[in-house]
Order: structure tokens, then sequence, then C-alpha cells
């Protein structure tokens, strides 16, 4: 080889070495550890998350929902920060079309690590929103996106999709509904839900949000007749369990 200066150089062969490639990518836990950490969740839903709050029980479906209460009682005890970022929002108030994209972000306050994105959103044109007035359910489409997607971060974070359903998309596609021309709930059916509801210390909210994915209504005054007593016969299946 000819140099700068003109004289000659040596070329000098670098050795070749036989590395192995592994293409088969190796567990970063072992099987014991991983169902360590399965039996510990399992664990945590039986003995600390209750039936009506962090998660309900929906006919027709085998697996529980994941409610938001036990979605950030999940997040407290793996110790997730939440972020949440509106990425994508519809506000045509013109002729009332509201929808929300919401991203929630969990990061591990341990290690900075972010361990899981979620996605939810949430419009008016939905069955839940339909027949109600566009303008005074705003409020309430941005908070159901929020929680959609806290409930996805979640499930994917902690490996806990096994156990849950994400919310009442999951849930099979004949759930009665009121269509209009059916009794509604009486005034006792209601007085009844509120006295069970108060007995078990249920936050309204939580009711609220087993009404939308069991009959995709937002208030019990919304139920029919039929609807009312199904919800009543749960709630009360709920007060004899130990």
């Amino acid at each position: 080889m000819l140099g700068d200066n003109g004289g000659n150089r040596k070329v000098i062969p670098i050795k070749e070495r036989n590395v192995e490639v592994n293409l088969v990518p190796s567990l970063a836990i072992s099987l014991t550890e991983a169902k360590e950490r399965i039996d510990l969740l399992e664990q945590f839903v039986k003995e600390m998350m209750n039936e009506g709050l962090d998660y309900g029980m929906i006919k027709g479906f085998r697996k529980p929902t994941l409610l938001k209460p036990g979605a950030e009682k999940l997040c407290d005890i793996f110790g997730f920060s939440k972020h949440v970022n509106i990425v994508n929002r519809i506000e045509n108030w013109e002729e009332g079309i509201f929808a929300y994209d919401v991203k929630v972000t969990l990061v591990s306050k341990q290690t900075g690590y972010m361990e899981a994105e979620g996605i939810g959103t949430c419009n008016n044109k939905e069955q839940s929103f339909i027949n109600q007035d566009p303008f005074s359910v705003v409020n309430t489409l941005l908070k159901m996106a929020k929680k959609r997607a806290l409930i996805d971060a979640v499930l994917s974070a902690t490996r806990a999709s096994g156990l849950f359903t994400q919310d009442f998309e999951d849930l099979p596609k004949d759930i009665p509904q009121n269509k209009g021309g059916e009794a509604p709930a009486t005034d006792k059916q209601l007085q009844m839900i509120f006295r069970t509801v108060s007995e078990l210390n249920m936050r309204p909210e939580v009711a609220k949000e087993m009404m939308q994915m069991m009959f995709q209504v937002d208030h019990s005054t919304k139920l029919t007749k039929q609807q009312a007593s199904s919800f009543i016969q749960d709630l009360l299946l709920l007060k004899i369990k130990p």
C-alpha cells in the first residue's frame, strides 16, 4: 500500500473471529420468577381488591372488568406515576360533536423508566351518550377517555389482562338496552338502588360506572324496570359475599 510519503506500507489483516449469534431472545426473568409475580398479583387482587369497587362482574362475561378505583390501586402498589396527555380533541360547538383521544403514560417511581402507555377514546356518538344533550356531557366524555386510557395502561404494565377485561367495549353485543317504549324503573326500585349502594359504602361514581358497563346508561333514572331489577340483584349479591 502506498503511503502519504510515497513509501510502502504493509497491510496487516485483522484476524477473523468466530462469533456465535443467538437469534432466539432469552428470557429477562426465569419461569419461576414469572410464576411468582403472577401468583403475587392474583393474591393481591383476591385479598386487597373489592368486587363492586375495584372491579365488577358482568353477566355474560367470564372475566371481571377493571374499574377506575382498582386501576388506581394497582398503580399505587406497583409504584407507577401517571402522566395524562390529550392527543386529539374534536369540539364542534355548532354541530354538537365532541370526541377525545387520551394517552396515559405510566412511569416507575423507582427507576424513572416508562412502563406502559394506554390509549382511550370517547365521543358523544357512542350508545351511552347519543340520546343526551351533547353540550352537557363534554366533561364526562373527557373523563371517560382518561379512564379508558388509564385502564389500558395499567393492564399492560401489570400484565393483568389475564385477570380483567379492559372495559365495557369488551362485553357481549347483546347487552339489553333501553331503546324506548320499555317501562322505566319504578321509584321503589330507584330507592332500593340508592339504599343498597349506600349500605355497600360504594361511591356513586363506581355505581354509575357499573351501570354504564352493564346497560350503557349513566344514571339509574335511565334504567328500564327489567334492568333495574337485574342491577338490584347484583348489588344484593355483593352484600352477602364474605
